[in-house]
């Protein structure tokens, strides 16, 4: 099915494989991340996580045979939803958000797909949820969590830049805020002083404002230990460019910073 494109969601392809089965979802945007979205997705099957929540594809585009339709149905996906538009993460998120709240689902759990996270953490995300907390993050840096072959420079970025400067604007102190592993109440992300359906967020932008909107509106926040490990061999698994896209995030942490984001 084609959902046209709306205001604040991008136009795209909704292939659902079965139907609304859990309270929860989560939420993996990926393009082209080949066998490591395979690979997280048969770590999700071992570790019976759709026990849990269902799970849903929000593909940017991917070429490389990632999303092929048998496969995701035999790895426990639920649904595929693929971007037809313009935008990047950001983008891909929206289409996912909306397509979740409108299947009624209480909560949201998002994770990047080039499986360095602990999936298996899921669980412990909607515990928290039904709790009442209406952002929960996954810190590799609080007690119980692990970092493991983080890259030294990245380490010191998120140390010294990201995490102080989005705590700064939070008015709460949050230690690992480049992670996408998270949770959400549809509670919070529906607050008519959210907003997050609009189209200003294209890239990272949404989730550096959703990092610190919750607080800053009285929202329950905390974090909860999880696993994020970097590949022993090869390229880091990441679409941030060093020079490029670093600069960019320092941009949107400004602006995030001068509430930018912030709905009208």
């Amino acid at each position: 099915m084609i959902y046209e494109r709306q205001d604040g969601i991008p136009q795209f392809e909704c292939m659902e494989y079965r139907e609304k089965s859990k309270d929860y979802v989560i939420l993996i945007p990926i393009i082209n991340e080949g066998e490591r979205i395979i690979k997280e997705l048969k770590r999700a099957r071992h570790f019976n996580v759709t026990d849990y929540a269902d799970i849903a594809i929000c593909d940017g585009g991917s070429e490389d045979g990632c999303t092929e339709e048998n496969r995701l149905r035999r790895l426990g996906v639920n649904t595929l939803l693929v971007k037809q538009d313009t935008g990047k993460q950001g983008a891909q998120l929206r289409m996912g958000i909306w397509w979740a709240l409108q299947r009624g689902y209480h909560g949201i759990i998002t994770i990047d797909g080039n499986n360095k996270d602990s999936i298996e953490d899921v669980p412990h995300f909607i515990e928290k949820l039904k709790e009442g907390y209406d952002l929960v993050q996954g810190s590799r840096f609080i007690k119980g969590g692990r970092a493991i072959r983080t890259p030294f420079i990245r380490l010191l970025s998120i140390r010294l830049i990201h995490a102080p400067v989005i705590s700064l604007t939070a008015r709460h102190r949050f230690t690992d805020t480049t992670s996408a592993y998270r949770a959400y109440s549809a509670a919070y992300l529906q607050g008519e002083r959210v907003s997050p359906l609009r189209d200003i967020f294209m890239t990272y932008e949404l989730l550096a404002y959703l990092s610190v909107r919750a607080t800053q509106l009285g929202y329950r926040a905390c974090e909860i230990p999880v696993t994020r490990a970097y590949p022993k061999k090869g390229n880091t698994p990441t679409k941030i460019s060093f020079f490029r896209g670093n600069g960019e995030l320092m941009k949107i942490l400004v602006k995030n910073l001068l509430g930018a984001y912030k709905p009208d």
